[in-house]
């Protein structure tokens, strides 16, 4: 149950996914409070890192505290990449992961994300001027492919490999497909023949069931969670449990998820500042209150106050079951 990445290992295979707007230090923080084998962050843009645009660093800010950390760069450009996989490096990054798989519009224009599968060979530069800039084990996320038509995701994954790449993370759909229909695990296997690093399959894992399917459909040596934790922060812990018998979260409820909420509220509050920590938790509270069942007021008044004490007062009664607020 443990990935090795060069001399780093990897326990358990169990893996938080970088989610744009999503995988900030808190929920990293959160995540990881419970049992992961790694968090990564959310998509970091190498030439804006370098040139320190307001909110990118923050995006990549590493917990200093969690080792199970690596921070997800994308670019188009070599100088860029490697200059900004020293400066995370510098700050602590275990692990940098490229990101070959975006497929938002406004990252593939700029020929970065998954719109590299389409220029192989240019994006082999930038894996290269990556893994010559750090000592750091890195990583590699993409998908299938470009489209049907373009299912290179093997023989990239062997160039990468080739080229110093401890780790390649597989989305079973192409980049046309964006996340319509269901992530195709068994064209994973393709990647897995094809490379002697760990595979790490992702798309659509959202249960222990559906991680075990995947691991036997692709033949990958883990798995990777991403919308499946919104709103769960639990779950990776729970699907490491359950198919490496780590030990079992204690997945809170009542009171205890009251304060878990407010806590991350709170951190993200702190992280953000009052203004758009507010903004920004309001996606986090909502999956929260999905899990609940929250009623629809309630769940409208927690999502549009701009009080922040008065959303901390508001969450009591909107992660408590109705039944036991009508009592």
């Amino acid at each position: 149950m443990t990935l090795r990445l060069a001399n780093k290992e990897l326990t358990p295979p169990v893996v938080l996914a970088p989610m744009a707007g999503i995988t900030d230090r808190p929920f990293r923080d959160l995540v990881s409070s419970f049992g992961a084998g790694l968090v990564v962050s959310e998509m970091v843009a190498s030439q804006e890192m370098v040139q320190a645009k307001p909110g990118v660093r923050e995006r990549a800010e590493l917990s200093a505290d969690v080792e199970n950390t690596a921070v997800q760069l994308a670019g188009r450009e070599a100088t860029w990449m490697a200059e900004a996989a020293r400066q995370v490096a510098d700050q602590g990054a275990r692990i940098i992961d490229i990101n070959m798989g975006c497929p938002a519009k406004k990252v593939t224009n700029g020929y970065s994300g998954s719109a590299l599968l389409k220029t192989p060979d240019h994006a082999l530069t930038l894996i290269e001027a990556v893994v010559e800039a750090v000592d750091v084990p890195v990583t590699l996320k993409t998908r299938l492919g470009w489209d049907d038509k373009l299912l290179n995701a093997a023989d990239v994954a062997r160039r990468a490999q080739d080229a110093g790449v401890q780790m390649v993370t597989i989305h079973g759909r192409t980049r046309c497909q964006f996340y319509k229909g269901h992530a195709d695990w068994a064209a994973i296997r393709a990647v897995t023949e094809a490379v002697d690093v760990p595979v790490v399959a992702n798309g659509d894992i959202t249960s222990t069931e559906a991680a075990q399917k995947a691991l036997e459909l692709s033949g990958a040596a883990g798995v990777m969670i991403g919308r499946g934790a919104q709103g769960k922060p639990w779950l990776l812990a729970q699907v490491s449990h359950d198919l490496y018998g780590t030990p079992a979260p204690v997945i809170p409820q009542g009171a205890d998820l009251i304060d878990m909420v407010q806590r991350h509220y709170h951190a993200m509050l702190s992280f953000y500042g009052a203004d758009l920590g507010l903004r920004v938790a309001r996606k986090h509270l909502g999956w929260y209150m999905d899990e609940a069942g929250t009623a629809a007021p309630l769940r409208r008044a927690v999502l549009t106050s701009r009080d922040t004490d008065e959303v901390t007062r508001l969450l009591a009664d909107a992660l408590t079951p109705s039944q036991e607020v009508a009592a």
